[in-house]
């Protein structure tokens, strides 16, 4: 075993010493469930990814140092909640699976935290962005990892107004995650001066953006915001490219982006683009030891963890951690043990998670690094500047969660 046996997390003060158990293990084995898209368009983001990121969690966990065992399963809900759904009701029912982990598509997510409010489950939300979860939705069964469409919308607009990006144009993913985000930004930016020229939506999936983009390129605005994910992203990046949108002046930014999205579309395509991300693998000795681990792991082929793929790791050692620190595999203990956090965290650095089960962490503002500038595969990014954990993600009083007294 490596530096990363006992955690990704220096977190000894919350979980070094157990609590006197509150609970049992069910059937004396913790399942984990990955549920995630594993044949669409965050297939790279997440996908087998993210099973590889959970089964090493398990690894490392090692039994939690009390013979703890541990199963990962995992399934595709092919961005579809009624799939999502089904799969996570068997998961509660049938097959007793004890958390749920990653769910990319805020759709699903928000059906998967309904589904188990107030069960035996966990639901760690590591890739689902929709800030409700700890907001109007919160629930006492959830934790929100990595990025969320508050930090994603309010941090990036901020950043880009800080460079002088005052006039906006949006191209939104016509569904939850990208109305959350174009939401929060426009907020953001209509309070401190700014001006939304317009905006256009585009159902997921989409292949063709050249509409899109020329009602962009003809709105004049300074900033170009692609408020999607995945492949919708990676085609919006790469038509814009052929357009020579950003040599004509106006700034690109992807509000939700990683780093497989970057290698998909080569340098030539995103070099100047913006973004925000909780994670980069090469960001220190640590990230670097964890990514060169993941590059090796069966099917990955040599590649690079993204954000997402980092926070199915993080995030379930975290719960694994607070099952043996209280015994049980219950979400009524394992999530209040949780809240207890506040450390370091080896992958998102200094880390708390909130009584709204939001996890705070920094954030950091990327530009893409053009072709020549890189010096190795996966040699992306330039850190343009670094948000604080505190600055990051929408203060706790703001977002109405039930949960905070």
């Amino acid at each position: 075993m490596t530096q990363f046996k006992t955690c990704a997390l220096a977190l000894v003060a919350s979980f070094g010493v157990a609590a006197a158990s509150a609970g049992e293990i069910s059937d004396n084995v913790v399942r984990v469930g990955v549920l995630n898209d594993i044949s669409g368009i965050f297939q790279d983001t997440n996908g087998m990814g993210s099973v590889e990121a959970a089964r090493m969690a398990a690894e490392d966990f090692n039994g939690g140092g009390k013979g703890i065992k541990v199963e990962i399963v995992y399934a595709d809900h092919q961005n579809k909640a009624d799939v999502g759904s089904a799969i996570v009701r068997k998961w509660l029912d049938v097959d007793k699976v004890d958390a749920v982990v990653d769910v990319p598509n805020s759709a699903v997510g928000l059906t998967v935290n309904e589904l188990l409010r107030n069960s035996r489950m966990t639901f760690l939300a590591s890739s689902t962005a929709s800030s409700d979860l700890t907001g109007k939705a919160c629930s006492p069964n959830t934790i929100q990892w990595v990025n969320d469409a508050w930090a994603t919308g309010n941090t990036t607009a901020a950043a880009m107004m800080g460079r002088g990006g005052k006039d906006w144009y949006f191209i939104t993913v016509n569904y939850a995650l990208g109305q959350g985000i174009e939401a929060e930004a426009t907020s953001y930016i209509e309070k401190h001066g700014g001006k939304v020229l317009g905006s256009a939506k585009h159902p997921l999936g989409t292949t063709d953006f050249a509409s899109f983009l020329l009602q962009a390129q003809g709105s004049k605005a300074k900033v170009i915001g692609l408020a999607n994910a995945g492949g919708d992203t990676i085609n919006a990046v790469k038509q814009a490219s052929e357009f020579g949108i950003q040599q004509g002046g106006q700034s690109l930014v992807a509000f939700l982006l990683f780093i497989n999205d970057i290698h998909g579309m080569g340098l030539k395509a995103a070099q100047g683009l913006q973004l925000l991300e909780a994670f980069y693998w090469d960001m220190d000795d640590d990230t670097r030891a964890f990514a060169k681990r993941f590059a090796a792991r069966p099917g990955m082929n040599g590649k690079m963890p993204s954000g997402n793929q980092a926070g199915v790791y993080a995030s379930t050692l975290a719960y694994l951690n607070a099952v043996a620190a209280t015994g049980s595999d219950d979400a009524k203990d394992v999530v209040p043990q949780m809240k207890t956090v506040k450390g370091k965290d080896r992958l998102f650095g200094d880390v708390t998670i909130r009584a709204d089960g939001r996890v705070v962490h920094p954030m950091y503002l990327f530009e893409v690094k053009k072709p020549e500038e890189s010096k190795y595969p996966y040699d992306y990014y330039r850190l343009v500047s670094t948000i604080p954990a505190d600055q990051a993600f929408r203060p706790i009083a703001d977002g109405g969660c039930a949960l905070v007294k």
